[in-house]
């Protein structure tokens, strides 16, 4: 309140929804959206229908319940390709090591020959 002039504060409305979105999060029970006569013709979207709301509203719940199925599998396929990784990279570590052994046996054989041929 200022001094002097008597005036309070305006209190703030309690409003419950607005037009753009009202309280109502069912789209059964949603009014439909009138288009606002400042705007232009065929700027604002069509009115809000609910045909076919049902049928959404099935195919949303469908999906909503295999979307844990598809990210266990997704999390499936991810575990596989890394288990694979894995086996391709222990393999290639086996065969170095393999190889590494086959080669100084064949050093061996070499030097054996070599010192068989010199006495």
């Amino acid at each position: 309140m200022i001094a002097g002039l008597g005036a309070a504060a305006p209190k703030p409305m309690k409003r419950i929804g607005t037009i753009d979105r009202p309280h109502t999060h069912d789209p059964r029970n949603q009014a439909a959206m009138s288009v606002p006569t400042n705007e232009p013709v065929g700027s604002a979207t069509p009115n809000v229908t609910i045909i076919g709301a049902n049928d959404s509203r099935q195919n949303r719940t469908r999906e909503m319940q295999l979307i844990p199925e598809a990210l266990a599998r997704a999390h499936m396929h991810d575990r596989m390709r890394e288990a694979d990784t894995e086996r391709q990279a222990v393999r290639l570590v086996n065969a170095r090591r393999m190889q590494r052994r086959a080669e100084r046996a064949s050093m061996r054989a070499r030097r054996a020959l070599a010192m068989a041929v010199m006495h």
